[in-house]
């Protein structure tokens, strides 16, 4: 029953998930920042090539920017289904794969019929949700890995624990930290044996260690300006990264969205995963987060909490298990309806509800005229692409964004003077910039009136033609070399 049950609920969370990340790429919701640019490198890995990503600059390396050479991995998938829908299903898949170890957990802990109620509380919770919902991102490697390890913590199975979350170092730099704080959760519950204690400091300093060498040695040789390019996100605002840790106390709960981002992780679990010390393996990605100065860092959006449910769900289960009398078997059962009181609650202001949405199921002329412009470039081209066509290229071209951005490989630089030629040879450009979840309406990475200027010049002066011109959107040829 435990085996059949995970399973089926890792199938129909993948088939919710999917359905919601393949009709937002059908609807062109999805961006270049960031499905485009992880296709781009998977696509390269896939080609036998080093993940050198056109649309993060000129010769970017992508493992300069975050370290996660286990994208690699996709490469094989991929080639057999070159396409950006084989990265958000994959995706999706991951993210439903680690209920698996958390619905046999809860079996043990809660009987069959509360593993039900933990499994739809994970599926749905909206740290999941938010991940599953915004392109791709290399954290879903990590979601299974850490929940197969918590299980094994759970069953006091160290050396399988550290097995399944060791390989946290090759999916991103900051991960090797939480690796740290498994290591630091074994010792502490093995303090009274000096084995497992000595097991879990080794791999807490195995973890520190990783974190720090790919940080200091390992990034900063594989980025074009020879540094941690997201380093100063942490030293920004106090002038260097040790002040910043000085005054991460204070900044922990400033401004108030980092407090209620606090609440809502625990949330899903009726703040009960807050009692065991399983929790304190979400410490180390809630304060580099806290700690940014990065304010998409300290919200609900995107898919930063994605590895932070699975340990949620732990706790919860951690404390759930220790209740044994009849009394604590009452309680057990009213902690689970609040999980899913507080489930049902969330789930309307996340994007999972996009599938009761009309809008969702509509395909507007706006699309159509899109696609149609689209199909008309030819295969193996290049292309200058506004930030919601260029996933829609990726697997077929070599594809830049329009304007051109970030220049110079310098992370998020914002340029309101003239910005360098364009040298591909298309551009599409779309002026619309329709609300799609997690950003407002909007023109990104520039002003639409410096995206027109942009578009004027490359006209007047660089030799393009207007090829069509459909809805609004503008498709543009120049023959010869730049």
């Amino acid at each position: 029953m435990a085996r059949s049950g995970a399973w089926i609920w890792a199938a129909g969370l993948c088939l919710l998930y999917a359905t919601v990340a393949v009709r937002r790429h059908q609807l062109m919701r999805t961006t270049g920042y960031d499905l485009g640019i992880f296709e781009q490198a998977v696509r390269a890995y896939a080609e036998f090539r080093a993940p050198v990503v056109p649309l993060r600059g000129e010769d970017f390396n992508l493992l300069g920017d975050h370290f996660h050479p286990l994208l690699a991995a996709l490469a094989p998938l991929y080639r057999l289904f070159p396409s950006p829908l084989t990265l958000l299903v994959v995706q999706s898949a991951l993210l439903a794969l680690a209920v698996v170890p958390l619905f046999r957990w809860a079996v043990r802990a809660v009987g069959p019929r509360g593993a039900h109620a933990v499994a739809a509380g994970y599926g749905l919770s909206w740290g999941v949700a938010s991940a599953a919902a915004f392109d791709f991102h290399e954290v879903a490697l990590a979601v299974p890995l850490l929940s197969f390890s918590l299980e094994a913590l759970g069953r006091r199975r160290w050396t399988a624990a550290v097995a399944w979350a060791a390989p946290l170092l090759l999916i991103k730099e900051d991960l090797g930290l939480t690796l740290a704080a498994i290591g630091a959760y074994i010792a502490l519950k093995g303090r009274k044996d000096r084995r497992v204690r000595r097991f879990g400091l080794a791999t807490a300093a195995a973890g520190l260690i990783g974190s720090a060498l790919e940080i200091k040695v390992l990034l900063p040789a594989l980025d074009v300006t020879g540094g941690y390019a997201h380093g100063g996100q942490l030293a920004a605002a106090h002038g260097s990264l040790l002040s910043a840790l000085a005054h991460a106390p204070l900044d922990l709960l400033r401004p108030d969205i980092k407090a209620t981002t606090l609440i809502l992780v625990f949330a899903p679990s009726a703040l009960l995963a807050l009692r065991s010390p399983l929790a304190l393996i979400a410490l180390p990605t809630l304060a580099w987060r806290m700690a940014s100065e990065n304010v998409f860092h300290w919200g609900t959006a995107f898919h930063y909490s994605a590895v932070l449910m699975p340990v949620v769900f732990a706790g919860l289960l951690d404390v759930l298990s220790r209740e044994d009398r009849e009394r604590d078997r009452r309680n057990v059962r009213a902690a689970l309806a609040t999980v899913l009181a507080v489930t049902a609650v969330l789930v309307p202001s996340f994007p999972l509800a996009q599938l009761a949405q009309r809008a969702t199921w509509h395909t507007t002329p706006h699309l159509q005229a899109a696609r149609e412009l689209l199909a008309r470039i030819p295969d193996g081209a290049t292309v200058a692409a506004s930030n919601r066509l260029a996933p829609q290229l990726t697997s077929r071209c070599t594809v830049v964004l329009f304007p051109t951005f970030p220049v110079g490989g310098r992370l998020y630089e914002y340029r309101r003077g003239p910005l360098p030629a364009p040298t591909a040879e298309w551009i599409v450009h779309d002026p619309e910039a329709p609300e799609a979840w997690p950003y407002r309406r909007g023109h990104w990475p520039y002003p639409l009136e410096q995206q027109r200027e942009e578009l004027a010049a490359a006209q007047r002066t660089h030799g393009y033609e207007v090829v069509a011109r459909r809805d609004g959107i503008t498709l543009l040829h120049r023959r010869g070399t730049p």
